[in-house]
């Protein structure tokens, strides 16, 4: 696609809020960024803190520094702080850490942690317990590694859930990944419950708000536009599901970028009307780098669809709170 220099063609812009960052997100980035201001530079975190290279590579630059696992951590900069994604982690990540006599510092998403919790207690109540989720996600591998090899069952999909046996007489219990299609998810748990009445559903759903938010958005968006861009990494699994959504709901084009270099123009020829939405781990300045770049072909004109209002804020760890900014204002 050509830069129009003269008239440029219309587009309607249809902007989905709630988008981008969720409280999850916004606090595992805090937390890096306060440990920087508080202990100084280097700070290691343990994988990627959320699923975003723009994010990482702006943290890395203030003095973070990624690695996979731990022992990838020169034994002279043991006492530095190491964070643990917002994605949680297996329970021998942290007594691995005590082991190195390590500082480390749990910046998983609450959400998450809930999660874990409804795992313990299903195993202290000695029931089978199945996670629907995504094999390999580290979120999956997090949850997965709160009790011992075998005690979880993974469910992929609508077929796992047909063919599944329970391999004892104990009750069934299932939880699930936080960032999974609302819809996918109510399939496999129809198919589960269809088969095993008694199964013991979470207490309050393990999808978290701002997935399930940002999936009702692109759900109300996406049957009035022709093309719909989400912004968001390839390994974001919420981001991905944002795409798979846009395309479910009948958009001609559905293109998940992590930036606005990454756009296939020729993709979005000829169209009148574009959705606009970003992962729950992608910042707001990359969405407005994206609508700066169709400006660039188009004449846009913005129309905002709020879907939900999102208040929600989760608190530091304490070692943090003393370098802490006060709490602002819940932002669109």
């Amino acid at each position: 696609m050509t830069e129009f220099k003269d008239k440029k063609p219309p587009l309607t812009l249809k902007l989905c809020a709630p988008r981008g960052f969720c409280a999850g997100v916004d606090r595992a980035i805090q937390i890096v960024e306060l440990a920087l201001e508080k202990f100084g530079r280097p700070v290691y975190v343990r994988h990627e803190i959320v699923h975003n290279k723009f994010v990482v590579d702006g943290l890395r630059a203030k003095g973070a520094v990624f690695v996979e696992e731990l022992d990838e951590i020169p034994t002279a900069d043991h006492e530095r702080p190491v964070i643990f994604s917002a994605h949680g982690v297996p329970k021998s990540v942290p007594a691995d850490a005590q082991s190195r006599n390590m500082f480390y510092l749990d910046a998983t998403c609450p959400l998450v942690s809930k999660v874990h919790k409804e795992a313990e207690i299903h195993h202290r109540r000695d029931r089978e317990i199945l996670l629907i989720g995504h094999k390999g996600h580290p979120e999956v591998i997090g949850t997965m590694g709160q009790l011992e090899p075998g005690a979880v069952t993974l469910i992929e999909t609508e077929e796992d859930a047909q063919v599944f046996e329970p391999k004892t007489v104990r009750q069934l219990a299932y939880i699930t990944q936080t960032t999974l299609s609302v819809d996918d998810t109510n399939g496999i748990v129809s198919i589960l419950k269809d088969r095993f009445p008694d199964i013991v559903a979470p207490h309050k759903e393990d999808i978290c708000y701002a997935t399930t938010n940002r999936q009702e958005a692109v759900k109300a968006v996406a049957p009035q536009v022709e093309a719909m861009v989400v912004v968001g990494a390839p390994n974001s699994s919420n981001s991905q599901r944002l795409r798979e959504v846009a395309e479910r709901s009948g958009c001609r084009v559905s293109a998940l970028v992590q930036r606005a270099t990454d756009i296939d123009w020729p993709k979005f020829e000829g169209i009148s009307s574009l959705g606009l939405t970003a992962g729950a781990s992608a910042p707001e300045q990359l969405v407005e780098e994206i609508i700066e770049a169709f400006s660039k072909r188009f004449d846009v004109s913005v129309d905002l669809v709020r879907t939900a209002e999102e208040t929600i804020a989760f608190n530091l760890p304490r070692e943090l709170r003393d370098v802490a900014p006060p709490p602002a204002s819940a932002a669109e």
